[in-house]
């Protein structure tokens, strides 16, 4: 480790769920409180907060100054980051480049949504924005739809039996119910994932990950500036971000060659694996988007673990469980802990680094040194990826 790697120094999230009586900048301010407290008291100067939906959904832009001045930061730099469903990790990365510059000492990124402020026809529609407005929303495309359409092209090309994508989920859920900020804390039964009802066919109930309130929040440092013991561990271990990178493919999937190949997925994780200096199988967890099953597939097959069409085969293994090969959604997921989505690139941040840090009780993957986290912005419209290395 040199004094110029850059440390997560302070971890921080709330319960995802349905947080009512909770005002969007109250649910902010609780995981950056619990950030500050576990990076022993650090001051960020910078804030970049990651939301998708508030200008639409609750009403609300301008996060940025908002939350630094509720949190008694006034006069830092602050801002927010758009990327859809990847506007976590873009959030980290910016937070990532800013200290690795010099140019900032200390960053917070905190990511927070707010589902709850409307009703779920109201939360659809401002979703639905995320999509190419002219070519695929005005035509009454969703990010649902959008990925049953995957889905449904992928059982076509492949002949993959329907039931095995049951793994999924399974999987997710059988960690999610061992973890107490998740928003279902309950196991999957196959023969209920068989028997749920389709909400976009051919998508049941089970293949898309809840929408759900919450907030995560990390700090980001130089390591020579970051405190030698973490609160919630009482141990000197440290967690760098060992490689980061931003891809971008088009926005509207009609747009590219091939539906089913999630490029900028796959060349987001060959560039972060060539910064990080390890090769693929020398990652110990891999918290994907699970933001469908369909999603899940294909991110597995585009990060290289599993060849073109044969992604669905690894749900019906044990590879992908907690003491397996390549441990997926170790806390849940986005489908059992819950999709805030603005903010589930942050839980995923927060989630690899109790795991690297040893601090994830039941959900402890054994003696892991690398974890790899990938958000992504629609069907791989943006693809952010994170490799964090345990250093001491």
């Amino acid at each position: 480790m040199t004094n110029s790697d850059v440390i997560i120094a302070g971890i921080g999230q709330t319960t995802v769920g349905e947080h009512w009586d909770v005002s969007l900048r109250e649910l902010a301010l609780y995981a950056m409180e619990a950030a500050v407290e576990d990076a022993a008291g650090l001051r960020p100067d910078a804030l970049f907060v990651s939301n998708v939906l508030a200008p639409m959904v609750s009403g609300q832009a301008h996060l940025g100054v908002l939350l630094a001045d509720f949190a008694g930061l006034r006069a830092i730099e602050a801002t927010t980051i758009e990327a859809a469903g990847a506007s976590g990790g873009a959030a980290v990365r910016a937070g990532f480049l800013a200290v690795k510059s010099g140019f900032v000492d200390v960053v917070m990124v905190v990511g927070v949504e707010k589902i709850t402020d409307k009703v779920s026809e109201e939360v659809d529609e401002a979703l639905a924005a995320t999509l190419d407005s002219d070519y695929e929303t005005m035509h009454g495309l969703n990010p649902t739809a959008q990925a049953a359409l995957l889905m449904q092209r992928y059982l076509y090309e492949t002949g993959a039996p329907r039931e095995t994508f049951g793994g999924f989920p399974t999987i997710a859920h059988a960690n999610g119910a061992q973890n107490p900020k998740a928003m279902f804390q309950m196991e999957l039964n196959p023969e209920a994932y068989i028997r749920a009802p389709l909400i976009c066919d051919p998508m049941n109930m089970y293949d898309v990950a809840p929408d759900a309130d919450g907030a995560a929040a990390i700090l980001i440092t130089r390591s020579d500036l970051s405190p030698n013991n973490h609160s919630s561990t009482k141990t000197a271990s440290r967690v760098r971000i060992a490689a980061s990178d931003i891809t971008t493919d088009t926005l509207a999937l009609h747009d590219r060659p091939d539906p089913l190949d999630f490029r900028s997925a796959r060349y987001s994780v060959e560039k972060a694996l060539f910064q990080a200096g390890i090769q693929r199988d020398q990652v110990d967890f891999y918290e994907l988007c699970d933001v469908t099953t369909i999603h899940a597939v294909l991110s597995l097959e585009a990060a290289g673990f599993a060849r073109r069409g044969q992604g669905w085969k690894l749900a019906t293994d044990s590879s992908l469980n907690l003491q397996g090969e390549l441990p997926i959604s170790t806390f849940g997921g986005l489908k059992a802990r819950g999709n805030p989505w603005g903010a589930s690139g942050v839980y995923q941040i927060v989630e690899a680094v109790s795991q690297l840090r040893n601090n994830a009780g039941a959900l402890q993957v054994p003696n892991p040194k690398f974890g790899m986290v990938q958000c992504l912005g629609g069907p791989s419209s943006t693809a952010v990826t994170h490799i964090l290395e345990l250093v001491d």
